[in-house]
C-alpha cells in the first residue's frame, strides 16, 4: 500500500475520497503537520496502491489473505488499513476519512475500535446505498471496465464532487481535481465502486463508538449534504459539526487552510 507522511506528533491517518487519490490532502497535509504525524495511503488499486493488495496478502495468515483478496469490499478496504497500521507499528491513530474514506473509516471501525483514538468523518454518510445508489455504481464499474475511465468520468463527477462556489471562482481547484479522476486507474475505479455499493449500514457502529469524533460538511456539498453530516454527528456520542461554507463534498481541496483550521483545535484536544 503506497502512502504520504508528513510531519510529527499524533498519528493521523487519512483516508481519500473517490474517485481520487492521496494527494488530495497535499495542501491541507500543510496545515497540520507541524501538529499531527500525517499519514495519507492510497486505497486499493487507486493512485499507486496496488489493486491486489500483495504486501497486505504477505504479512497476513492464509484465511486472511483469501478475505482480503476476495470481493471487492469495504471491509477488505479496511483490513488493507489495519495491515498498514501494524506495518508502521501503530497500535492507535486518530482515523480520517472523506466521502469513501469515510466508509473505509468506518470500516475500521467495525474491525478494530480500539485502534481508533479518534474519527474525522468529512463529507461521507453512515448509511448503506438504495437501490437506485448501488445500481448506479455497478453501471460506472461496468463501464470504466469496458471503456475505461477517460473523460466520462471526470465529466459525470466533477458537477457534484466541488461546490458551486468552487466552480465560479477556484478553476485551478476544477483542474486539480479533473486531473486526480483522470489519473485512477479503471480496475481500480471499478473495484472501489463495487465495494461501495455493497457497504453495510454503519449507523450502530457509529453509535457505538465513544471516543472524540469531529464531523466536517462542505455547506455546499450536493452528494451528502449538510443534513447528512448532522445526522451523523447526533448519532456520535462525543460527535462534534463543523461546517465551510463556499465547499461541496471535498473541502480539504477546495478549501485546505479553512478544513485546516477547523481540525487543529480538535486535534489539540486530544494532546
Amino acid at each position: 500500500m503506497h502512502y504520504i507522511e508528513s510531519g510529527a506528533g499524533t498519528p493521523l491517518v487519512l483516508l481519500h475520497a473517490f474517485p481520487a487519490d492521496a494527494r488530495m490532502w497535499d495542501q491541507a497535509r500543510a496545515g497540520l503537520e507541524e501538529q499531527a504525524r500525517v499519514i495519507a495511503p492510497d486505497q486499493r488499486g487507486l493512485g499507486e496502491s496496488p489493486l491486489d493488495g500483495s504486501w497486505a496478502r504477505s504479512l497476513a495468515e492464509p484465511d486472511d489473505a483469501g478475505r482480503v483478496a476476495g470481493h471487492p469490499s469495504i471491509d477488505a478496504a479496511a483490513a488493507d488499513v489495519l495491515e498498514l497500521l501494524d506495518r508502521l507499528e501503530l497500535p492507535k491513530v486518530v482515523l480520517g476519512g472523506c466521502s469513501m474514506g469515510g466508509y473505509v473509516a468506518m470500516g475500521v471501525l467495525r474491525a478494530a475500535p480500539q485502534r481508533v483514538a479518534g474519527l474525522l468523518l468529512v463529507d461521507t454518510k453512515a448509511v448503506a446505498d438504495d437501490d437506485e445508489q448501488r445500481a448506479n455504481r455497478l453501471e460506472v464499474a461496468d463501464r470504466a471496465e469496458r471503456e475505461g475511465t477517460s473523460g466520462w468520468l471526470a465529466d459525470s463527477t466533477l458537477p457534484n464532487l466541488l461546490g458551486r462556489t468552487t466552480h465560479e471562482q477556484r478553476p485551478e481547484v476544477v483542474a486539480r481535481v479533473r486531473e486526480l479522476v483522470e489519473a485512477q486507474p479503471a480496475d481500480g475505479v471499478a473495484w472501489a465502486q463495487r465495494a461501495m455499493a455493497s457497504r453495510p449500514d454503519s449507523t450502530d457502529v457509529l453509535r457505538a463508538y465513544t471516543g472524540p469524533a469531529l464531523v466536517v460538511v462542505g455547506e455546499e456539498d450536493a452528494l451528502t449534504p449538510p443534513e447528512h453530516a448532522r445526522g451523523l454527528a447526533d448519532v456520535l456520542p462525543a460527535g462534534e459539526l463543523v461546517t465551510l461554507p463556499g465547499t461541496g463534498h471535498l473541502p480539504p481541496v477546495e478549501a485546505p487552510e479553512e478544513f485546516a483550521a477547523a481540525v487543529r483545535p480538535w486535534l489539540a484536544e486530544l494532546g
